[in-house]
């Protein structure tokens, strides 16, 4: 029986639980949460699953390694004595990339340069030469993290980061990651039926996930993995984890989405997207300031309004969200980065979550 291969996925901090609940769903075992990131094992199987059918990790990668290294020789050895030929071919290119934090192995290219050294002679080793290793072959992304004088080696499965569906092609000056918005639609329990609103909705990011979602889309249906060059990788996996997938879409959701942006790009933008994504038939989009907000009677409004920093300045950025908390319906989830927003949007959350947009902390203001 061949041994379980060790995941980890990393995610946006706050959605943890989220990710959680989809490994569990996708048969991940032995599920393990840490502060952004989730870790399980599981097949081959699971690998292909993983990566097209998560919504909010950003990336499937196999941990390799998971040893102290407070020098570089503990650095070498650990990697060296990790089973890199489960995974690597002998012609494959292997290319090491990573961080260190709080240790005390903090040069990036001296840890790259032992590391990359453990990593041939682990292949060299294993597949009886001491000839140069031309790494002709497919890519596989050696990835490590230095924490606290420990060092995690990974493998990337993933290539691109899976926030990258494949359909936002364009984007607008801020959007939203395509992760985060899944995330945040799973927090508001968006359902096949839910009328969905975004106000400002830029590059349409949140109406398409949403709409995916209802019509139960995998998020990854529609792109490829670097995993799926790899000659240790059977092709089969990949073709049923798909075959699976496509089996579970359903197009009769009497799901809608509206969006709204002053900017008449935006909309466009949206639903090209849309139409890229497949679900532009659910989608409509027209040009609208929110001072001009009307209700749809049973909308759920998802919303990333213009940050200060981002975007507009502070004070102007102030003044919208002013207007938004005379004219938005409840229930509504609106992330922003500004901590003073409740106090310009007049009104204080009933629930509040932490939450990263790219690197600006922000939270999550819901108001049922």
């Amino acid at each position: 029986m061949t041994d379980p291969i060790r995941f980890s996925a990393p995610c946006h901090f706050g959605l943890e639980k989220i990710l959680r609940f989809e490994v569990t769903r996708i048969g991940g075992e032995d599920i393990t949460v840490a502060d952004g990131r989730v870790s399980w094992s599981g097949d081959a199987l699971t690998l292909a699953r993983a990566n097209i059918g998560l919504s909010v990790a950003e990336r499937v990668q196999i941990v390799l390694a998971d040893y102290p290294a407070a020098t570089f020789e503990q650095l070498f050895d650990g990697l060296a004595a990790a089973p890199l030929e489960r995974f690597i071919g002998r012609e494959d290119a292997f290319p090491v990339k990573g961080h260190s934090v709080n240790s005390k192995l903090t040069s990036i290219p001296a840890c790259q340069k032992i590391l990359k050294k453990a990593a041939v002679k682990r292949l060299q080793r294993a597949y009886g030469t001491d000839a140069f290793l031309p790494e002709t072959g497919p890519v596989h992304q050696l990835q490590f993290t230095l924490l606290k004088d420990r060092a995690t080696v990974y493998l990337d499965t993933s290539g691109e980061g899976l926030h990258k569906r494949g359909y936002r092609r364009n984007a607008n000056l801020a959007p939203i990651r395509e992760t985060l918005a899944a995330g945040i639609l799973d927090i508001g329990r968006t359902r096949p039926d839910t009328v969905v609103c975004d106000p400002f909705c830029g590059s349409g990011t949140f109406l398409i996930e949403a709409a995916r979602r209802a019509c139960k889309i995998a998020p990854g249906l529609d792109r490829r993995f670097a995993a799926e060059t790899w000659g240790s990788i059977p092709q089969s996996v990949w073709q049923d984890a798909r075959a699976e997938a496509l089996d579970r879409v359903d197009r009769t959701a009497a799901f809608e989405g509206i969006g709204y942006d002053v900017d008449p790009n935006a909309i466009r933008l949206t639903m090209d997207n849309a139409k890229k994504a497949g679900v532009d038939k659910l989608i409509r989009a027209e040009v609208r300031d929110v001072k001009a907000f009307r209700p749809t009677a049973g909308a759920v409004i998802f919303t990333n309004p213009p940050y200060g920093e981002r975007m507009l300045e502070q004070e102007q950025a102030r003044a919208v969200y002013q207007t938004m908390g005379r004219v938005l319906s409840r229930p509504a989830y609106i992330i922003c980065g500004d901590s003073d927003f409740e106090r310009s949007f007049g009104q204080k959350a009933d629930k509040r979550r932490k939450l990263y947009n790219g690197m600006i902390m922000c939270q999550l203001y819901m108001y049922f």
